[in-house]
């Protein structure tokens, strides 16, 4: 059965900084937009970053195999090559990371490639990647 795109709206405190964010750097195709809004083409997926500056931002954490992983987070499971191409090109284009590109859990059910950053709004995003896809839901 194909998977189904989810669909996720989020808070930012600057539509032009989300929009050069998620589509001019992740490259993210735009979809529609309005002065409040803008829909995101997110690997497949929907995301559509509202205009609400107050609610932006992460602001809890938990630790997670040695990790401060913020909370309120979202991304998407890649290949290992294109995620090691995402990392390598957020490296060169400056992105602070909050949690480093690396391999999570390693030698466990479930290890990962992770990597954590936030947007210019403040919101947290993982992408991660396995060796095995069978890994994403193993326990």
């Amino acid at each position: 059965m194909p998977q189904a795109p989810f669909h996720l709206a989020f808070p930012v405190d600057d539509l032009a900084k989300a929009r050069a964010f998620y589509g001019g750097l992740l490259g993210c195709p735009e979809g529609r937009s309005s002065p409040e809004w803008i829909d995101f083409d997110f690997y497949g997926h929907q995301i559509v970053a509202h205009l609400c500056p107050d609610e932006a931002g992460h602001r809890n954490t938990r630790a997670v195999d040695g990790d401060n992983v913020p909370v309120r987070h979202f991304g998407v499971v890649l290949s290992m090559a294109e995620w090691q191409q995402l990392a390598d090109k957020l490296t060169a284009a400056g992105i602070r990371f909050i949690i480093q590109p690396h391999i999570r859990f390693k030698g466990q059910v479930g290890e990962q490639a992770t990597m954590f950053f936030l947007d210019p709004c403040g919101n947290a995003l993982e992408f991660k990647a396995f060796e095995d896809p069978a890994q994403l839901f193993a326990h």
